[in-house]
């Protein structure tokens, strides 16, 4: 099981927003499990709280641009490559501006912070979703497409062809995230000059300097242009060097462009929100396409969350029946709600129980009309989870199990007499000192019936 990972301690940085032109200081800050990567403006009133999310994008002009209830990041998608580059889960990002730094125009920098601050392991596990089959998206304006499709890791290639020579065709390939550090973190970002050009004259590039954009001089350029840059960059002489690339800012990698491309993606997808286990494919990749992909995605994944019901075969042998299931738990009929453990690991528990119109309880629930109690529904998921915390102690015939808690619970559909009820239950954390924390789903006629977050303790008889 991977677990999620956080930062160890709080690291700040500061730097110039590339479109506003402001100073910002923006804090990494450890954040609790399954907490995501969130930013907070500290520079606004109530300190507002905007979470990575793809559906909070709302331009990708010149950048990602996410806005939650009018309170906006700008250009985030470098600092979440950073984070996702880092194999991090779980961070506060605060910043008392709009937008964050540019630093160098690549994730070098915030690498370099995390690296400082240290990783730290967290309790729970990783959330991940493994692709199944081929999910696309298709930008007809541009024909640019980005692409997932099975694979044992987590890889994307970028394939870059903007139609100029000085450019060419470029492909990046990162085969697993591991390579993101040395790879393609210090990929910086770049522009054309006809781009660069339009920028200044509209105002849209104050940030920018000659050591955080390689630009590719794609014309002509003027000496009226040219004495226009060096106003613009502060510079007193810029000169073209031979492989075409302004000032005097040496390439890293001769496809540096490509790998800053697939720097972008690791940025914009980790909107997603879940870890993927795919193999990306982007042709033409830019803001607008990764995004969408990412809200696409996104949903999907949501979706089949949402609709999962596990399928087990019901005519194995079970693991316990129901006599070694009374050798461990202290219930007995008629509240013994479970007849058979399916599978049993350190972390999850199985159960089922056959709801017949026997039942007591349908005496009076209701006589017109027999649906199954749903606070049965919960003690049956707690019994199922009982098992597994008196699994991990040598006598459980001496032992209690009492609630401690319980949280988010939600029923879905009614559970009727000749219906079989599947009980699952995940540890959300580690079992100690005899107290169990577990995600519970009961499943019955391939839906999920109900939901709850449990907390029992087991304690021994008096």
């Amino acid at each position: 099981m991977v677990k999620q990972k956080t930062i160890k301690t709080a690291i700040s940085l500061t730097g110039v927003g590339l479109h506003t032109g402001k100073e910002v200081t923006m804090t990494f800050k450890p954040a609790p499990a399954n907490n995501g990567f969130t930013f907070i403006r500290v520079d606004l009133e109530g300190q507002p709280v905007i979470e990575a999310d793809a559906n909070y994008v709302v331009n990708t002009q010149r950048g990602t641009n996410l806005e939650k209830l009018g309170v906006q990041i700008q250009t985030p998608e470098h600092v979440l490559a950073a984070l996702t580059g880092c194999d991090l889960d779980n961070v506060i990002i605060e910043l008392n501006s709009s937008e964050l730094p540019i630093m160098d125009g690549s994730s070098k920098y915030f690498v370099e912070a995390i690296e400082k601050a240290g990783v730290e392991e967290q309790e729970a596990k990783r959330n991940v979703y493994v692709v199944k089959e081929v999910i696309s998206f298709t930008d007809e304006a541009t024909g640019s497409e980005i692409l997932v499709m099975p694979s044992d890791n987590y890889c994307i290639t970028t394939m870059v062809d903007f139609g100029t020579k000085i450019l060419g065709t470029q492909n990046a390939t990162m085969k697993c995230l591991s390579e993101f550090k040395q790879e393609f973190s210090d990929s910086r970002t770049f522009s054309f000059l006809h781009e660069l050009e339009s920028l200044l004259d509209n105002g849209l590039i104050k940030g920018g300097d000659l050591n955080n954009a390689i630009v590719y001089v794609d014309k002509e350029i003027s000496a009226a242009t040219m004495e226009n840059l060096k106003k613009a960059f502060g510079k007193d002489e810029l000169t073209v060097k031979p492989n075409g690339i302004l000032d005097n800012l040496t390439l890293h990698y001769p496809n540096e462009a490509a790998r800053h491309k697939l720097l972008d993606v690791v940025g914009d997808l980790s909107l997603i929100g879940t870890r993927i286990q795919g193999k990306v494919i982007a042709n033409k990749p830019g803001h607008y396409v990764n995004t969408q992909f990412a809200k696409k995605l996104s949903k999907i994944i949501k979706i089949e969350q949402r609709n999962f019901v596990p399928t087990y075969d019901l005519h194995q042998e079970p693991l316990m029946d129901i006599h070694q299931i009374m050798a461990t738990l202290p219930h007995r009929p008629p509240f013994l709600l479970i007849d058979r453990i399916i599978e049993m690991s350190e972390n999850h528990v199985v159960g089922m129980k056959n709801v017949t119109m026997n039942e007591n309880f349908f005496v009076g629930h209701f006589p017109e009309a027999p649906v199954m109690p749903g606070v049965l529904i919960v003690e049956a998921m707690a019994q199922t989870g009982g098992v597994l915390v008196l699994s991990t102690v040598p006598d459980p015939e001496n032992y209690l199990t009492y609630f401690m808690k319980m949280d988010n619970v939600k029923f879905k559909h009614k559970v009727l007499p000749g219906d079989t009820l599947i009980f699952k239950c995940d540890l959300i954390t580690p079992i100690r000192r005899g107290i169990c924390h577990m995600q519970a789903n009961a499943y019955a006629n391939g839906k999920l019936v109900a939901e709850a977050e449990l907390m029992a303790q087991i304690a021994k008889k008096q």
